[in-house]
């Protein structure tokens, strides 16, 4: 029976418990001070030794300043033999809420002292103080606790403080001695210090750490003071000094991978640095034997020769790419260079028939579903191209049932839903393109969203759909590389259907394809056109982002650039350039991205 009694009076004290805690941490939150405190008190009272409970019990004192009462408890508390050291940070801080700052910092001293008596304290002391925002005191309870026992690391709780003093150079120094001692991994070390770097190498940021890298690499040469070099180049947009390191980094490997030459590579080529990325390719040719390796490089380096290529030059890369498919085969392992020449041949050469031949030939040796889908879709391109439109539909049918639920699947499927809308099937296109609007893919959904909008909207305005038909025929055009014959035909439509929904779409399109021939006085003027006259429309944002990007990367002209970014943070915040317009903003405003 006693032990019937015993589990009940448990039972009930336990649930009395646990409904004052609630109560009193909802109050808390609430901001209802006066009713948290009353059941703190008897939380406290009930268990002496629960810091959590003390410590809301102070808080709710000082919230009420009732800096007397709070005193008094925490006194009292610090005489205890089990109270925890973080009760003279309290203290301390008690008095500095009521400007008594001599005795808080005798109080904090003595919280530090504690640490002298058992270092792991550093831990507690040194958060309880970044709290409280006592960044100096924390400083000196993390290095304190490091000094006394060294396999203690608090070197990231000290980067974050000194970042937020402004303190970069003990900042990056605290983050490099992170990976230097393998506490932290590169990557993420790198994320929290790219907030603190632009893409200016002049910037006093930049040069802080381009100098603290640089010496450390004098005094103790280590592969990972130039994968950090390399890293900040990059950023920095110099690729030819990243280069530099990444050679550095490959000649003292032991493992012989030129995978992060590659990836640098591509980067420039990204970046439009033809110059480099060429010296890149030609490095990774020269040194290795992957087979995989090679052939990529020489398909990036016959890239960046049809930059500028003239006719002439055609007829020398068309011979280089057959003297790679002689040397390497038609085999899965090298589908892109298959589908590379199939492109060649038609966007570069507009001979579609052997483009055809090679593509078919390729899926005749193809093994699985991937590399099979890949070419097929290549193969429906360029049947769009010669504008075969139903055998084209048939290959994107096919990769889009064989991989539904796969990008690859609902890329088929707007290649469905395009190529419907160039034949003139636009309630078929609009059927596709509701499917893909909810696509796993941003982009696809995207552009499915857009293209839908375009049928939906411009065929309800003209059930004869005659300007829908001519934007039809211009964006085909386009695709096939005929970019004047689609300029005059998106003019025809802004001439012969002004005041018409389509007119922005027109606007739109004509700048992108103005953009390509280099003509950006023109492209700016149809950019401008579309924020000033159709600022509410949906493709406000998309111009907005055009005519950003135009400035900051092709007419020199950042401080134009912003308005047009703010733009977009501002007023449009569901668009799908937000993220990169307000990274971009920042950027060009100087912020810290961190």
């Amino acid at each position: 029976m006693r032990l019937i009694y015993f589990v009940t009076f448990l039972l009930f004290f336990t649930t009395a418990n646990a409904q004052e805690d609630f109560l009193a941490k909802q109050y808390f939150n609430d901001g209802d001070y006066k009713k948290a405190v009353v059941f703190y008190e008897k939380l406290v009272k009930k268990n002496p030794r629960r810091t959590d409970y003390a410590e809301g019990l102070v808080a709710c004192y000082q919230q009420l300043e009732r800096y007397g009462e709070a005193e008094e408890f925490l006194l009292k508390k610090i005489e205890q033999s089990y109270a925890f050291p973080t009760f003279f940070i309290e203290l301390g801080y008690n008095y500095t809420l009521q400007n008594q700052h001599e005795k808080a910092d005798h109080y904090y001293d003595m919280a530090i002292r504690k640490i002298d008596e058992n270092p792991n304290y550093g831990h507690s002391i040194g958060a309880r103080f970044q709290q409280y925002a006592l960044l100096d005191e924390a400083i000196n309870a993390y290095t304190r606790a490091m000094a006394l026992k060294p396999d203690l690391n608090y070197d990231f709780q000290l980067a974050r403080i000194y970042g937020e003093k402004g303190e970069i150079d003990h900042m990056f120094e605290a983050y490099l001695n992170l990976i230097r001692l393998g506490k932290s991994s590169l990557s993420n070390v790198l994320r929290y210090i790219d907030g603190f770097i632009s893409e200016d190498a002049q910037d006093e940021n930049n040069m802080k750490l381009r100098q603290i890298l640089l010496t450390k690499a004098q005094k103790n040469p280590d592969i990972l003071w130039n994968e950090m070099l390399s890293w900040l180049f990059v950023q920095q947009r110099q690729y030819q000094s990243a280069f530099a390191q990444e050679r550095a980094i490959y000649k003292r490997s032991e493992t012989n991978s030129v995978e992060r030459l590659q990836y640098l590579g591509n980067i420039a080529l990204e970046e439009e640095d033809f110059d480099t990325a060429g010296d890149i390719y030609v490095f990774v040719l020269k040194n290795t034997e992957d087979p995989s390796a090679k052939l990529n490089a020489e398909l990036n380096l016959v890239e960046i020769d049809l930059v500028n290529a003239s006719k002439k030059d055609l007829e020398d890369i068309d011979k280089r790419y057959q003297d790679l498919l002689d040397q390497y085969g038609y085999q899965n392992q090298t589908i892109a260079l298959q589908i590379a020449y199939a492109n060649f041949l038609t966007f570069r050469r507009e001979t579609p028939e052997p483009a055809i031949d090679v593509l078919k030939k390729s899926l005749a040796t193809a093994l699985g579903r991937f590399p099979g889908a890949n070419l097929k879709l290549a193969l429906g391109n360029i049947l769009v191209f010669d504008r075969r439109f139903n055998e084209a539909l048939i290959y994107f049918t096919q990769v889009q049932k064989s991989l539904k639920n796969d990008v690859l699947g609902q890329e088929a499927r707007f290649k469905v839903a395009q190529t419907s809308f160039y034949k003139g099937d636009f309630d078929w296109a609009l059927t596709q393109l509701k499917v893909l609007r909810s696509s796993t893919s941003q982009l696809i959904a995207n552009d499915a969203m857009q293209l839908s909008l375009l049928i939906s909207d411009n065929s309800l305005e003209d059930s004869t759909q005659t300007a829908l038909k001519k934007y039809a025929r211009a964006d085909l055009l386009a695709y096939q590389n005929k970019t004047d014959a689609a300029i005059e035909v998106l003019e025809d439509i802004l001439q012969n259907h002004k005041g018409e929904k389509i007119e922005d779409e027109a606007l739109l399109r004509q700048a992108q394809l103005h953009e390509k021939k280099k003509q950006y006085e023109k492209a700016r003027f149809n950019y401008q056109k579309i924020v000033e006259f159709y600022s509410q429309d949906i493709l406000a944002d998309d111009a907005h982002f055009a005519l950003a990007e135009l400035y900051r990367k092709k007419l020199d002209s950042p401080e134009k650039a912003k308005p047009h970014y703010e733009k977009i943070i501002y007023s449009f915040e569901d668009s799908y350039y937000f993220p990169q317009a307000r990274k971009n903003f920042r950027i060009l405003r100087g912020d810290s991205i961190n």
